[in-house]
């Protein structure tokens, strides 16, 4: 199962990606880990990134997709993939597509976990004040929220016009949760 995990910060989605990783036996890629775990090995992009983000810059989608590539490339994604934090942007999930359809491999679904916007506010700010971060304030986690939605309102069209979009209520326990994304998967319908 190849599965794309989309949902705003504070949506749950690396929570469910750990539990999805152990009942379909397939690693959880994220894309933020990804980077950094090239940048500490010094590969040829890791190398790259580490220049870009020395200078404050993004990271650009063709570093990303070629540590993408590289990373399908092994073995243990023969059978399939969570990946979690890409695409963000319209362009990233044509590429996406593109690099799967060059590794003659399929994509099955973007699962998105529909979380309403003051509860993700809710988690956040009460997730920074247990680690006491003094940054993450209301106001700034409803901007960087309305960002997100900007931004990926487009794939999350993307996906729905090509029959791969399915939306799980991302709001419940974490087996409430974890259920219906299992039922979404499996039925290929909306959950919740």
């Amino acid at each position: 199962m190849r599965l794309v995990l989309l949902g705003a910060p504070g949506s749950g989605k690396g929570t469910q990606a750990a539990r999805l990783k152990e009942h379909l036996q397939v690693p959880h890629i994220s894309t933020g880990d990804l980077l950094r775990a090239e940048v500490a090995a010094g590969s040829k992009l890791g190398l790259e990134a580490k220049g870009v983000m020395a200078r404050g810059e993004l990271v650009s989608d063709a570093i990303l997709l070629g540590m993408l590539e590289d990373r399908f490339s092994r073995s243990d994604t023969s059978n399939g993939f969570i990946l979690d934090g890409y695409p963000r942007n319209l362009a990233q999930a044509a590429a996406l597509d593109g690099l799967l359809g060059r590794m003659k491999q399929s994509f099955d679904y973007a699962v998105k976990l529909r979380v309403a916007t003051e509860l993700l506010v809710e988690r956040i700010a009460g997730r920074a004040k247990a680690e006491g971060r003094a940054d993450d304030t209301p106001e700034s986690v409803r901007t960087r929220l309305q960002i997100y939605n900007n931004q990926t309102a487009p794939v999350i069209d993307y996906y729905r016009q090509h029959g791969q979009l399915t939306v799980v209520d991302g709001v419940g326990s974490l087996d409430e949760v974890f259920t219906r994304i299992l039922e979404a998967i499996s039925s290929g319908h909306e959950v919740g």
